[in-house]
């Protein structure tokens, strides 16, 4: 049962990669467009990103560091203590967002299109957050 379910999973993963493909993006980096665009222009600061990701990396700098270089972010020291960076949605970065959140809202109804929302809902329930930010 387990090997099935993480089977389904991937290959929902596979198919939102894939969509975002198209637009260079991976499906991290779009959570992270998110993330900032929630933000406003306050931005978020690194650590705080790490914490919001659906699927947990390990390097959120790397992560900030190659969206930063495509023009998609912007990032800010924090004067007073240097290991705090603040990152901020460019311009880009909100047009690519808002060209890939319809492709990836059609390819997650699609996913999901065969559930009622009270079945989605239970899904959740049986499947507490693992990394306890419910």
């Amino acid at each position: 049962m387990a090997v099935a379910l993480g089977r389904a999973v991937s290959g929902q993963v596979h198919k939102l990669e894939q969509a975002l493909t198209a637009y260079g993006l991976t499906p991290t980096q779009y959570n992270v467009l998110r993330i900032l665009n929630g933000a406003g222009p306050d931005g978020v600061h690194a650590t705080d990103i790490g914490k919001r990701l659906i699927s947990q990396g390990p390097d959120v700098s790397r992560l900030l560091d190659r969206m930063a270089e495509a023009g998609l972010v912007e990032r800010e020291r924090d004067p007073n203590n240097r290991r705090f960076v603040t990152a901020r949605l460019t311009a880009a970065g909100r047009e690519r967002l808002h060209e890939t959140t319809p492709v990836i809202d059609a390819a997650l109804r699609e996913h999901f299109r065969g559930f009622t929302a009270a079945q989605l809902r239970t899904l959740l329930d049986l499947f507490p957050d693992p990394y306890g930010t419910d």
